[in-house]
């Protein structure tokens, strides 16, 4: 190991990787950082029998059927126990709960540890992107080792061992290259970027889009509307993230374009799925009834509304989305209303100016 994973105080140095988190992301995290990676992994579930369930019988079949762990996956459900010994933290919980989960953690943090967000969201009460919360909760944590892996990465297909290009974005370049080489698999293709505010917003937005493109596919609007869609749900992402702060050139990689990509057309993406949902005439009660994990566009939809309210972006796909969902606008009116504005010019340089 070498100095980042080398406490200052004494300790012996620290070997695991912490995954926490046991949904099905996080369950396939586990496994292709022990199976492929050959690391020493431990698996936090936040209910007693959830993790005595996968210890017992080695599988996750609630979240991810079809996958043994290996036994160098240890999993419990002490939060204290899955971090101790642990050089890197990957938090895998849905992202409104990344507070609640960091908090827990506060007491365990050293100046060794390095913590990778897989969580895609923004938190509803203030705004901040995963990193954000993480870094408000847990200061004794150097801010250059706080990051996050993102981009086109269901996790059926992860487990899987298909091939899968994701991307590792820290301020800091040689923690990013040290996580990089953490998750680096024959099937797992890990790119770096220090745009952390590019890669965060185009991981998050692109939720509230597919729900738009599964709303498409419920009503019947075809593939031209969706192609549609996309594109213009894509300068929504940049536009949003440019006036954050965000380099263009993010939008058009693996966590803007890319993520974008597979969350809209995926028979995985549970966005599109809740989306297709109300498109076919369920309400939002019923959608979230139906669905048996976390559809993180959901509230990400009312985040990114007061985001694009706070910066005067505009994000008619956005605005749209959260009325169908939360003001009860019928989804033909919301179609109906989206092409009647007023034509204007393709700039597809214009947020870059902006």
């Amino acid at each position: 190991m070498d100095d980042l994973a080398t406490p200052q105080n004494g300790q012996p140095p620290l070997q695991r990787i912490a995954v926490l988190g046991a949904g099905s992301w996080g369950t396939a995290l586990a496994f292709s950082l022990a199976a492929h990676g050959g690391h020493e992994v431990s698996l936090w579930a936040r209910r007693v029998e959830q993790a005595h369930e996968i210890r017992t019988t080695r599988r996750n079949d609630r979240y991810l059927r079809d996958v043994s762990l290996p036994e160098n996956v240890q999993v419990t459900s002490d939060i204290d126990e899955v971090v101790r010994g642990a050089w890197l933290w990957v938090v895998a919980v849905p992202s409104q709960f990344v507070r609640s989960v960091a908090v827990q953690l506060a007491d365990e943090v050293s100046d060794a540890i390095t913590v990778v967000s897989v969580a895609k969201g923004i938190e509803n009460e203030t705004l901040m992107t995963t990193t954000e919360v993480l870094r408000d909760v847990l200061p004794a944590v150097d801010r250059s080792r706080i990051g996050v892996l993102y981009g086109p990465s269901h996790a059926e297909e992860v487990a899987a061992a298909k091939p899968t290009s994701v991307v590792v974005a820290f301020p800091d370049l040689a923690a990013a290259e040290r996580v990089q080489e953490a998750f680096l698999t024959r099937a797992l293709r890990v790119y770096v970027n220090t745009d952390l505010r590019g890669v965060e917003i185009g991981g998050s937005v692109k939720n509230v889009m597919a729900l738009a493109a599964g709303i498409g596919d419920g009503m019947g609007l075809g593939d031209n509307a969706k192609a549609g869609l996309v594109t213009r749900g894509l300068a929504e992402i940049k536009r949003l993230g440019c006036a954050m702060g965000a380099d263009p050139e993010t939008f058009s990689g693996l966590a803007g374009m890319g993520d974008l990509i597979v969350t809209c057309f995926s028979q995985h993406s549970r966005n599109r799925r809740f989306g297709e949902m109300i498109g076919q005439g369920r309400s939002t009660q019923e959608a979230e009834a139906a669905m048996t994990m976390v559809v993180e566009g959901v509230r990400t939809t009312t985040s990114v509304r007061a985001l694009a309210q706070k910066y005067g972006v505009e994000m008619p796909i956005t605005e749209a989305i959260h009325a169908i969902l939360f003001e009860g606008l019928d989804v033909h009116d919301a179609a109906s209303d989206l092409l009647a504005r007023d034509p204007k010019a393709e700039d597809v340089n214009a947020s870059v100016r902006a």
